[in-house]
């Protein structure tokens, strides 16, 4: 449904997108992560036709966006990092007029205003004005405005900035039900825990190259290690050595944290800490898990999501 090819755009010498090409399938949930300055927002307002690509080329089922005018703009619907909303419209006359602007009308109009409020859950609250709504409920309008017209590719930029976790679920139990009806999905968020549970493929960019595309599960396994262990120990650790000993994938000290991945917990755990016992680095607190996508980003840019 969406093809993105080799796409570029600088600003001055600052290059803010570098080479970017990633593909998503009808049904298909994609998440797009990165820090903060990675390139995300310019290449989702490429992909909207709301930039102008320096080189490269967006699709649409097959058909470019280049044009202003182009009709397979249509086909995409935006849910914007900052809301957008006519505060003083009814939630009705919001959605008629996003409507009407992707040139809905009549009782086709009527059909997908009411479809549009059902699936976010808003059907009671059609005549009140989105001033006197709560955050998530806003949120979730907004939701609503970018399906009115029906498009085959929604694309969310952190459309659960700010909400509650009861809103946040409900967020995501409409995108789920938006993708097994075939819509494809681009979602960018700072929260590794959505991608976790929304997305099918994650594509991780950072200096405005993609630096990793899979499934959460394969990009896990690129870690190497079975196990995440995080140590808050006494001095400077020589980290170069450490990962020198078996069955260390991964060491970082970040202040008083230490973070490994090890390949084989029980097998490798002990001789760990013995290392570190012996060189006079005391363990005051332990805990291990399994890898997850934060590692993974970690692992991939050397910074957290939000730096």
């Amino acid at each position: 449904m969406l093809t993105v090819e080799h796409l570029a755009k600088s600003y001055g010498a600052k290059q803010a997108v570098v080479d970017v090409s990633l593909s998503v399938r009808a049904g298909e949930v994609v998440g797009l992560l990165g820090p903060n300055g990675a390139g995300k927002s310019t290449t989702v307002a490429m992909i909207c036709g709301l930039v102008v690509p320096d080189a490269g080329r967006v699709l649409i089922d097959g058909q470019s966006i280049d044009a202003d005018d182009s009709p397979v703009k249509c086909r995409i619907g935006l849910v914007p990092q900052d809301i957008s909303l006519f505060e003083d419209f009814a939630a009705r006359g919001n959605l008629e007029l996003f409507g009407a602007l992707n040139g809905i009308h009549g009782a086709l109009l009527k059909e997908r205003v009411d479809a549009a409020l059902e699936l976010v859950g808003l059907a009671d609250r059609v005549r009140d004005k989105p001033s006197s709504y709560s955050g998530g409920m806003k949120r979730r309008l907004n939701i609503a405005a970018a399906l009115v017209h029906d498009p085959d590719l929604l694309i969310l930029d952190e459309p659960t900035v700010g909400i509650d976790p009861q809103s946040r679920n409900a967020i995501f139990d409409n995108l789920e039900a938006l993708a097994a009806r075939g819509k494809a999905i681009v979602y960018t968020t700072h929260y590794m825990e959505e991608a976790e549970r929304l997305a099918d493929r994650i594509v991780i960019v950072d200096h405005g190259r993609i630096v990793a595309c899979d499934t959460p599960a394969v990009l896990k396994r690129t870690l190497g290690s079975t196990g995440v262990v995080t140590l808050e120990i006494g001095g400077t650790v020589d980290v170069a050595a450490l990962l020198g000993e078996p069955g260390v994938t991964r060491a970082e000290q970040k202040d008083d944290t230490l973070t490994l991945g090890i390949a084989d917990l029980g097998a490798s755990l002990p001789h760990v800490m013995t290392w570190l016992a012996a060189r006079g680095h005391p363990i005051r607190r332990i805990a291990t898990s399994q890898p997850n996508l934060e590692d993974v980003f970690l692992s991939l840019t050397g910074r957290q999501l939000r730096d």
